[in-house]
């Protein structure tokens, strides 16, 4: 491929050489006349760049456009049900989620949750009541009453989320996904006897009785 500035070049030589006229010359060269006047304008950046580079060593871990995850967990199986993945999450979204789980396995009695919009809305409300689902809230600020949720958001994070850059939310989707289904049926789990999730819930059977958490 030849640079814009080739061309331009190659502009220039045509005219003086063989007087051809600048449009003529740029039609040859496939370049516009827009281009071949085009002047650099100085680079005017260097502050800003200088505070972005600031801001990225004082927050190693902030990241850029935080993606939002809503992750659903069997208590008893410790399968991750679902991930997903989204710029915002609304109670129509988890509604939608957990409806969408409910397809291809039955609905627990309980859906352990914390105090979120999400799933103190109206939304959710009536998805509850419409479904027999009761919906148990954690007390605020007391995350040990969703321990497991909470411990298996801390593996999330740290070997999946702070372990890949996602680029795009397309690409966040794809590599969560990946993470979730080596997590339920590669990794063993020390408390299912060193089992899969998935080998674990293929051996025993599932009960309807059991609660699910859910955090966002």
């Amino acid at each position: 491929m030849v640079s814009p500035q080739a061309r331009r070049d190659a502009v220039l030589l045509l005219k003086q050489a063989w007087q051809l006229s600048e449009r003529r010359a740029c039609g040859l060269m496939s370049i516009s006349v827009s281009v071949l006047r085009y002047q650099a304008r100085p680079d005017r950046n260097d502050e800003l760049r200088e505070r972005v580079t600031t801001l990225a060593q004082e927050r190693r871990r902030f990241g850029y456009r935080r993606i939002r995850c809503l992750t659903i967990v069997d208590d008893y199986t410790k399968e991750t049900l679902a991930i997903e993945v989204d710029t915002s999450l609304s109670g129509l979204r988890v509604a939608r989620v957990l409806d969408r789980i409910a397809l291809h396995r039955p609905l627990p009695r309980r859906l352990r949750v914390d105090h979120g919009p999400e799933f103190t809305g109206l939304v959710m409300d009536a998805w509850a009541a419409q479904r027999g689902v009761k919906l148990a809230f954690t007390q605020p600020g007391k995350p040990t009453q969703n321990a497991y949720v909470e411990s298996f958001n801390g593996k999330f994070r740290d070997e999946c989320l702070n372990d890949n850059w996602f680029t795009s939310l397309r690409e966040a989707r794809i590599l969560i996904e990946l993470w979730r289904q080596d997590y339920n049926q590669v990794r063993p789990h020390s408390s299912l006897d060193n089992l899969t999730p998935c080998e674990f819930a293929a051996r025993h059977v599932y009960l309807a009785t059991h609660s699910t958490a859910i955090c966002a």
